[in-house]
C-alpha cells in the first residue's frame, strides 16, 4: 500500500474519531470530504467528483462505498479493508446502495453524521441522500467533526508541512529571475510549479494566482496571460504541495520603481501582520487575529481597500481549494492552539490608483510565538 503515515498514526486518528462520535452521540458517521478518508485511511484520489462515501461507525469500523475505477485506488493507497461497488448505469441513484448498505450495518433508526459541508457532496446527491434517509434514521449536519480534528497536526504531518514550506520557497527562487521588464507570466508559472514537481512536491488543490498590471488586483486565478513591462506589478499566490499538505505564501513584486503607493501600502501589509504575529498564540482566537487586521487596516484609511478575512487554516487538500474550513474572520470563537498551520494573508486592493500590495506566508503554531516556515523574510520585493 502506498501510504504516507504509519499504522499507529492511522490508528491514534481512528480513535481520535471515535472519541468525537461518542461526545456528539453518532452511531456512525458518512464521510464525503477527500481529506477527511485520506487524514483517516490514507485513501488518496479524485474519483470524489462522483458519488463515494466512507461510513465508520463508533466501534471503529470502516466500509467505503464508491465506484470500480477507485476500487484498486482505494486498494493501493488506503488501509480500508471493506470497500463495496456502487454500478454505473443509467438513472443510478447510489444513495439507495448505501441506504442498503447501512441497513446491512445495523444503523436503521440510529444516530448518523454526515459530511454536508464539502466539494465531495453535490446539491443533487444531498437531496438524493436526505430523501433515502430521512426516515432510516436520525441524520445529523456532522459537517465540522473531521476537520476540527484535523486543525492539530502531528509531528509527521508537520514534517509534510516544513517540506510544503520549502518547496513554496524553491518555487519563489525560480520565479524572481524571471520578473523583469519583458518578463513572461506564463514562463513564471511554469518554473513555479515546475521547481515544485521537480522537488518530489504535488499538484496544488487550486491553481496558484498570478496577474500583472491591472489583473495583479485580483485575489483568483484567471486563464491569459501577459507580458510583463517595465513598470508594472506582479502579484502571485502559490503553496508548496507535500504530500497534499500546503504551504501557501503571498506576495506582490513591483517591477520598476515603485509608487508611493506601493510603498505606503507594503508599509501598511507589514505593520499589520507583524502585529498580528503578536497574537497568533494561544489564548487568543482566530476572531482576535481579524480583529487587529482590520483593526489596523482601517486606521489607516484602508477598509474600503482589504478583505473581510486575513487567512486560514492549511493542511492535506483537494480541488478544488487548499483552504482548510477554519478561517481569519469577524467573530470566529476557534482557539489558536499549539501545532497548528495556518497562513496569514495581508491583501490590500486599491482600485482607486490601481494599486495591488499582497503579503503571505504560513505559520506553525508552537506555545508561544509562532514559527513562520518561509525562509524568506518580510521585505519588500521588487525587481
Amino acid at each position: 500500500m502506498a501510504l504516507h503515515f504509519s499504522q499507529d498514526e492511522f490508528t491514534g486518528r481512528l480513535e481520535r474519531l471515535k472519541a468525537a462520535m461518542k461526545d456528539e452521540k453518532l452511531d456512525a458517521i458518512l464521510l464525503f470530504a477527500q481529506e477527511s478518508m485520506y487524514w483517516l485511511t490514507g485513501y488518496d484520489t479524485f474519483g470524489y467528483c462522483f458519488f463515494q462515501t466512507l461510513v465508520v461507525k463508533a466501534d471503529g469500523s470502516m466500509v467505503l462505498l464508491t465506484r470500480s475505477a477507485d476500487l484498486r485506488q482505494a486498494r493501493h493507497t488506503s488501509n480500508i479493508e471493506r470497500i463495496e461497488i456502487w454500478v454505473d448505469r443509467v438513472n443510478a441513484d447510489p444513495t439507495m446502495d448505501l441506504k442498503n448498505l447501512l441497513s446491512d450495518l445495523d444503523l436503521l433508526g440510529m444516530r448518523i453524521g454526515v459530511e454536508y459541508d464539502t466539494h465531495g457532496m453535490t446539491g443533487r446527491v444531498a437531496r438524493m441522500l436526505d430523501q433515502q434517509l430521512t426516515s432510516f434514521g436520525q441524520m445529523i449536519d456532522a459537517s465540522s467533526l473531521v476537520g476540527k480534528l484535523r486543525l492539530i497536526k502531528s509531528p509527521a504531518e508537520i514534517a509534510y508541512v516544513e517540506k510544503a514550506a520549502s518547496l513554496a520557497d524553491d518555487a519563489l527562487d525560480a520565479a524572481l529571475p524571471l520578473i523583469r521588464p519583458g518578463g513572461s507570466e506564463a514562463d513564471i508559472l511554469a518554473a513555479m510549479q515546475g521547481a515544485i514537481f521537480a522537488g518530489g512536491g504535488d499538484y496544488p488543490a487550486n491553481e496558484f494566482i498570478i496577474g500583472s498590471g491591472a489583473d495583479a488586483l485580483l485575489c483568483r486565478y484567471k486563464a491569459g496571460r501577459r507580458t510583463l513591462d517595465a513598470q508594472d506589478q506582479l502579484t502571485l499566490e502559490w503553496a508548496g504541495v507535500s504530500a497534499h499538505y500546503h504551504a501557501a505564501m503571498m506576495r506582490t513584486v513591483v517591477v520598476g520603481e515603485p509608487t508611493n503607493r506601493h510603498r505606503e501600502l507594503y508599509s501598511a501589509c507589514r505593520e499589520t501582520i507583524q502585529a498580528v504575529e503578536m497574537v497568533l498564540r494561544p489564548g487568543n482566537t482566530f476572531g482576535t487575529v481579524f480583529d487587529v487586521h482590520a483593526k489596523i487596516m482601517d486606521e489607516r484609511g484602508l477598509a474600503r481597500h482589504r478583505l473581510n478575512a486575513c487567512g486560514y487554516s492549511l493542511g492535506a487538500r483537494f480541488s478544488p481549494s487548499w483552504m482548510e474550513q477554519q478561517m481569519f474572520h469577524l467573530g470566529n470563537p476557534q482557539e489558536i492552539l499549539p501545532n497548528m498551520s495556518l497562513f496569514l494573508h495581508m491583501i490590500i486592493m486599491d482600485s482607486d490608483t490601481g494599486t495591488a500590495m499582497t503579503l503571505g506566508q504560513t505559520y506553525l503554531t508552537t506555545d508561544g510565538a509562532p514559527k513562520p516556515l518561509s525562509r524568506y523574510g518580510l521585505d519588500f520585493i521588487s525587481a
